[in-house]
Formats: C-alpha cells, structure tokens, sequence
C-alpha cells in the first residue's frame, strides 16, 4: 500500500519465523497492524468494491518511516473509500461512490438495486457467493455525500466556518437576492414589483415516514444545512404553535379538510416545500414534515423560512398556495403569536392560487387571488411545484423506511440536484422566456389598443382609476374583475330586444330603396332557406302547403325587383344576378349539432318538378352582380358605390347585431341554463339560447353575403383585413368571461376581432353591454400588462444569472488566492473556472437582451 502496487521496503518479512498457533486472519482481526515478532506486518484481507464489481485482495499495508500508519487514511491516499476508520475491511472506490449517487439521483436506484447489479456484474451465475456489503455501502455513500457537498460549497477551504441553516444547498440563479446577485444600489435602480419574491408552496402527501423503533440510534449529518428544516427547532416550534380546526369555506378542499387526518404508523405523513414560482428551485431551509395532514402551522414554518431567506431589504413577498383564500385570513395573527415564527418588518406578503387550482375554487376567489391582477407576477401559473414532485414519488417508497436523518439526506440531496439542473438549463430557459414575452406582448397589445380606442374615453378613465384602486387596496377591491351579473336584462327584454333589432322593409322608389330590397330579398330566401332545414322529414301537408305559398310570394318579389331593375339600369340586359350559397358551417337547423348538408327528397323533387329554380335558390341582380371593371364600361358604377355603402352598413349592423346576441346568449347561459333548478326551467333556458344560436348564424350569413358583395364592389383589401374579417365558428362560442371567469389558462386570451371594431361605443349604451365592456376591458389590460411585466422580469433575471456566477467566481478565486495546500488551490482553481465558463456563456447568449 502507497508504493504503486508494490511492497513496501519497510514491510519484507524477516528470515527469522517463528511458529504460532493463531491463525493469520484471525491475529490480524484482533491486533490490526500487529506484526510477528515485531518485525513486519502481516497481509490484511481486503473486500474493495468497484463499479466493475466486487474483489477481495490481501492488502500489505504500508511501515516506512513518516509514513501515517493508520489504515483508513492511507486507503483514502489511494482514492479508496474505508467502511469504517478502526479496522476497515472493506473499501469503495471513489468512482463507485460517484456512480452510486448519480444512479441515484437520475435513475432513482436504491442501495439495494445498485449493489446488487455489482454483484451479478461480479458473478452473474452465483451473486450470492459475493460478499455482502449492502450496510456498508450505505453508510459510506452517506458520508461520501455529505463530504462532497461541504467540499462543493467551499467548507473544505473555510474551514473556521461551520456551515449554517441551507448553507449546503443550491438556490436559483435568476431570482433576485440582495449581496448575491445585485448591484449595490438596487433599490434606487429597481421598481418594488420587480424585485418582489415570487414564491410557490405545496404538499406531497407521497413522500411519507415511518416511525422508528430505535430513533435514538439515528445520527445526522447535515441536520438542517440542506433543503429540510432543523429537526429541533422545528419540534419546538410545533410545540408552541396552536392550529385552529377550522372547515373550509371555499369549494371543500381537501388540505384543509384532512388537517385532523392521523396515521398512527407514520412519523411524517408528507412534505410541504417552498420553491421560487419562476423557475422551480427548491428555497434552502424551507421544507417540512407534515404530521396530521396539511396543517397552517407546518406551511408557515416553511414559508417563513423562505421568505426570510436572501431577503434583506425586499419589500414585497408573493405566496403562491392552492388554498391561498384560507391560509392567508389568519397567517398575520399566527405569525405574531407563536415564537418560532419571524418575518421581516414592513413586509408585506401578498396571497394568490395558481392557476390550475383556481378554477376549482368559489367564484368570489377569481377576482382576488388570480395571477392575472397581481402587479409583478408576469406570467406564472403557480403550479410549477406538482411538476419537481414526480421525480421524488419515484424516491418516496425506498426513503419511507430510512432512519429519519438518512430520509432527509435523501431529499435534500435530490432537491440540491433537482435545483443544479435547473442551474445547468437556465440559460436556455430564459431565451425561451424572452422569446415567448416577446411574442405574448406582441398577441395582447395590439387587441386591447384596438379595444381601447373601440370604446368611450370617459368610460376608461373611470375604469382606470378603478383599476388604481384595486392594485394598491387589493381584498374586495379586485371585485372590479368580476361581471355585476345584477345589469344582466331578464329573459323577456332579450327576447324584445332581439325583436326590435329585425330589419324594417322599406318600399320607397328610387335606386337607394331598389338596393335595399335587394338585400331584403337575399334574407328573405335565406329565412326560407331556414325553414326548409327545420322542416321534419315526416312534414304533415299544411306544413309543406305553407312553405309552398312562401315560395310562390318570395318568386313573385323577386321578379318585381327585377322589373325595376330594368327601368333602373335603363335596359341594359343582365345575366341571371347572384346566387348565393350558405356556408354548411353556419347552417345549423334547430337542435343540430353539426353543419347542414342540403338535401333534397324525391317527394319534394316531384313537387318542384314543374319549376326550373326555386325560390330560395333565384339569382337577385344587383350592380355587386358585376366586377367592378364591367360596371364602370356600362356606366353602372354610380349604383355600385351606392351599394358599396349599403353593403358596409349592413356588415356594420350585423356586426353590432352578432356582439349583442352573443352577449345575450352568454347571460342565458350563466343566468338561465347553468343555474336551472328544474327540467321545465332548463328545457326553456335550453330552447331560448337555440334561438339565439339560430339568429346569431343568420346574422352572419348575411355578414358573409355583405362582406362578398364588397369584395366584388373593388373595395380596398386594407379594409377587408382590418374592419371586415372572415368570422370564423370557434369565434361566437358563449363568451367565457361570462360563464367562466375563474376557468384556467386565459393568461393568452383575447376577444374576437368583431369586438374591438368601431361600434362598440354604441353597444355602451345597453347597461349589460356597457359591463361586458368593462370587465373585458380591464381583463385585456390585465393580460398585456402581466406580459409586459415578463418580459421586463426575463430580461432583467438574464443579468441576475450573470450576477449569480460572478458571485461563485469571485467566491472560488478569494479561496484560490487564500488556500496554501496544493490540493486546495487546484480544486478552488477548477471550480473558479467552471463558474467563468457559466459566466461568459451567459454574457454571450444574454448580450442583446437582458437588463442589469
């Protein structure tokens, strides 16, 4: 041992033996390093694992003067690993103890498994005949791991200083952290939002603990240095902590409800930790055990500690929990009440619920604790802690049983992992980031610029300042963000109001009027069209006799209007007019779901057998007949501009029409239909809204004939683009700021295009409309104003992450200058320029984009 596998000088056997009656091993096992005469050594048998497999070597240990005598420590010389430090037996190199812990925290293997494939690697066709070394690979590993980790974060350097609470543990790198991170004169450079911690709390009830039955057996090794709290501390402040059994009072949730919950076998039942809600990093010092189900007093020990962590001087602090509505009424009372509690002074600590949970919960908790109307929170949805837990239910079976303190080396170093990598792909996940700001500010900008300018300048400064006053007062301000369902019209004023809104015939002479009834025409034969579809197959005969007489008095219009159009176009001879095909997407008759296929019956093909074309199916000849080139040879294009205006007046109108109904039909469904409290009522609420359906499709069939009509007119393509787009089905679903206001994912919503067109004004003066507008309004604000602030956050976390590892470098080049061992300078050198490489990247990747 120390030679290169050769003897050692001062070990060679003496020619002079003596006989002895012990045997070698055994004389070995009982004096150590005793020696035959005093002379020399004898061999020690040796079981060294490595990650090839398990060998047994009879190992001369070395006696040459200034050598250390002590076995351990020359093992360790040979980068092997002792099992114990007294008389080792057995020794690990360092490589396996590397490949251990890395198959464990990426492949989730336990001891067992891993030890167990190095004895088949050993002897596939006998493993058993391997030596058993399972107890001492776990307790090497541990020791191996916590001697890397007080070496990783520089103990093994400064050694005067013994580690604190998380002083071995990785914290984000993009997440604002005062003396870290930041300039000196932050507070002066940053706005209060900016800097504001954003934190996630959650419960994994998976990752539970057994009771031990010698507990005072169990040894510790980093006993609050990680991601667990200090045991101690944490007992007493449970001691001294008063939980209140409270029920839930929003929608039954289960972490409050299951707070009373025991398990008399279990010493934990689960965990709760605090995470960074931007990037997903487990805060140092943050994580509990639960004991009787999701208790207060356990999440606000964990997030006590994480607020009160790399806080100095912040003012703000962002709670992300999913019962956020019930830990937040009587947090302040706790704080103060119990001992083991701390918070800094002047901070204050604002409350939401991500957004997945939200939608689960009451109505009233949208509007006061969504994301989307917390000043700062950019865009975040609270739930970035379920996706860390699954890898740890992988570990939670193998960490149930462990000695209490083995369980919390476990977590915390899969936390500590968990959060390197994160460290590792920040780079790339900021790029990310910015470029999906970049475009979410580009998506709901524009939108709600159009939308401003669409409504009534006295209006928005009202909801402005309503606006103000929520975001500073918070609580039951933010109720501006909810419909005051109170404006809502009943039942019986929508269906007179929709009434009203029927177009008025007018049959005065002359070429304006003869244009508009034309366009009556067109809406004649599509209602006719209308009741063909809603027709039922076994049609009785006064059924098909009233649809005959419609066909026969439309005809008749139709070839009037045209009579007319000969003395109004002077004579001139014209085709057949426009036929005019319905779009099978808006063709829905009473009671389908599906788009309608026309369809014709032999019985009905014998009835119009004597009739070349029906009613419904007549061409109309009007000047948008023509191209707009031909009209301007026969000296038509004076009719053609008068249609041309007629034509954006009736899109204007159906416009208007469409933004009404869909309005009205949203109200049926929140106030009506969704609510019913009997069959009767639901059934009419159900027939109400078919109607609305029915005459919400005509009003864009006859947009889609009026939007044709221009483009045949020669009207500018600007125009179509922007004021007169395509209306597409998936644009007149039931509005779901209405019937969902707390649904999940509308980080990203944005009204159709038909509401932000001029005309919105005047839908302001129907009170229910007027709300629509108001709440749709402050949520489009909301929207882009939440991506503004990510785009501002990502770019600014680009030069904290720089911050971040200039930090750690200065730190290993200060250790660097200061070592005096070899060893020492060359392992703080090797990790100054691991983080100058974490640097320059960053500086190179980050140049164009980020915020110092």
């Amino acid at each position: 041992m120390g030679h290169g596998g050769k003897p050692c000088p001062w070990s060679q056997v003496s020619q002079d033996w003596v006989d002895v009656d012990e045997n070698v091993n055994e004389l070995v096992e009982d004096a150590g390093v005793e020696t035959i005469r005093g002379t020399s050594p004898t061999t020690t048998p040796l079981t060294i694992i490595h990650s090839t497999g398990v060998f047994t070597h009879n190992v001369l240990w070395c006696h040459c003067p200034g050598s250390n005598n002590q076995q351990h420590l020359q093992l360790l010389k040979e980068k092997l690993f002792p099992a114990s430090t007294s008389r080792p037996r057995t020794a690990f190199t360092f490589d396996v103890l590397d490949h251990f812990l890395i198959d464990a925290l990426e492949c989730k293997t336990s001891a067992m498994s891993f030890f167990q494939k190095l004895r088949r690697l050993t002897s596939n066709a006998f493993p058993d005949s391997i030596p058993d070394r399972y107890r001492e690979l776990m307790r090497a590993s541990r020791q191996w791991r916590d001697l890397m980790n007080r070496k990783r974060f520089g103990f093994g350097h400064d050694t005067g200083v013994t580690p604190g609470p998380g002083d071995l543990a990785l914290f984000c790198v993009a997440c604002p952290q005062p003396g870290i991170n930041m300039p000196l004169c932050w507070r002066d450079r940053y706005a209060s939002w900016l800097v504001m911690q954003r934190y996630v709390v959650d419960g994994n009830f998976t990752a539970q603990h057994m009771k031990m039955r010698q507990p005072h057996l169990d040894v510790g090794l980093s006993d609050g240095l990680g991601y667990m709290v200090t045991e101690a501390n944490y007992q007493a402040h449970l001691l001294s902590a008063v939980e209140s059994k409270e029920r839930s009072s929003c929608s039954n949730h289960r972490a409050v409800n299951a707070a009373n919950t025991n398990r008399s076998n279990l010493r934990a039942t689960g965990v709760a930790a605090t995470a960074c809600a931007r990037h997903g990093c487990f805060v140092p010092h943050a994580v509990v055990d639960f004991q009787k189900g999701e208790r207060h007093m356990n999440v606000d020990y964990s997030i006590c500690g994480a607020i009160n962590y790399h806080s100095h001087d912040i003012d703000t602090s962002l709670i992300i929990y999913d019962i956020g509505c019930q830990w937040c009424i009587h947090f302040a009372e706790r704080v103060e009440n119990c001992q083991g509690l701390f918070l800094p002074e002047n901070r204050e600590v604002l409350t939401a619920v991500g957004k997945f949970h939200l939608s689960a919960h009451k109505l009233p908790c949208f509007a006061r604790f969504s994301l989307n109307f917390v000043e700062g929170a950019g865009q975040v949805d609270g739930e970035i802690l379920e996706t860390l837990w699954a890898p740890f239910n992988k570990i939670s079976p193998t960490a149930r049983s462990m000695s209490q303190h083995h369980r919390q080396e476990i977590l915390d170093d899969h936390m500590r992992d968990s959060n390197w990598k994160k460290l590792v792909g920040i780079v790339k996940s900021l790029q990310k980031k910015y470029k999906r700001a970049v475009q979410g500010v580009t998506d709901t900008k524009l939108p709600f610029d159009e939308l401003t300018q669409s409504l009534d300048p006295e209006q928005i400064s009202t909801w402005e300042q309503d606006e103000k006053v929520a975001m500073e007062e918070r609580g039951e301000y933010l109720d501006i963000y909810q419909l005051k369902i109170d404006k809502a019209p009943t039942m019986a004023e929508i269906r007179l109001k929709l009434t009203e809104l029927e177009n008025a015939e007018t049959g005065t002479p002359g070429s304006v009027s003869w244009i508009i009834q034309g366009i009556n025409l067109e809406d004649a034969q599509d209602g006719l069209r209308l009741n063909i579809r809603c027709l039922p197959s076994d049609a009785t005969a006064t059924q098909k006799t009233g649809l005959e007489e419609k066909r026969h008095k439309l005809a008749a219009r139709i070839i009037k209007f045209h009579e007319t159009a000969d003395r109004i176009t002077e004579g001139i001879e014209l085709d057949t007019g426009t036929v005019h095909v319905d779009d099978p997407r808006f063709c829905r008759a009473e009671g389908e779901e599906q788009g309608w296929e026309p369809e014709v019956t032999d019985e009905h093909s014998s009835e119009l057998a004597d009739e070349e074309i029906a009613a419904e199916d007549m061409g109309i000849w009007m000047p948008s007949s023509l191209l707009h080139d031909q009209a301007t040879q026969l000296g038509l294009s004076a009719l053609q501009a008068e249609e041309l205006e007629l034509r954006k007046g009736q899109a204007n109108d159906c416009l208007e029409k469409i933004r009404f109904s869909l309005g009205h039909k949203a109200i049926i469904y929140r106030q009506h239909f969704r609510s019913a409290d009997s069959v009767w009522t639901g059934t009419r609420s159900k027939q109400e809204a078919q109607r609305c359906r029915l005459k919400i499709e005509k009003l864009v069939r006859s947009y889609q004939r009026a939007r044709a009509a221009m483009e045949r007119l020669g009207v500018d393509e600007d125009t179509l683009a922007r004021t007169y787009q395509e209306i597409l089905p998936e644009q007149l679903s039931v509005d779901k700021e209405v019937t969902e206001e707390n649904r999940f994912g509308q980080g990203s919503d944005k009204l159709a295009w038909f509401w932000r067109v001029n005309g919105a004004r005047e839908s302001q003066q129907d009170a229910w409309m007027n709300e629509f507008y108001r709440v749709s309004w402050l949520k489009a604000k909301a929207r882009w104003r939440r991506w503004e602030e990510e785009l501002s956050l990502t770019r600014h976390e680009m030069g904290w992450a720089i911050g971040w590892f200039n930090y750690q470098q200065e730190e290993w080049n200060r250790r660097w200058t200061e070592a005096i061992k070899p060893g020492h300078q060359a392992y703080a050198y090797k990790q100054m320029l691991l983080w100058k490489m974490f640097r320059e990247d960053a500086e190179d990747k980050f140049k164009d984009n980020m915020l110092l």
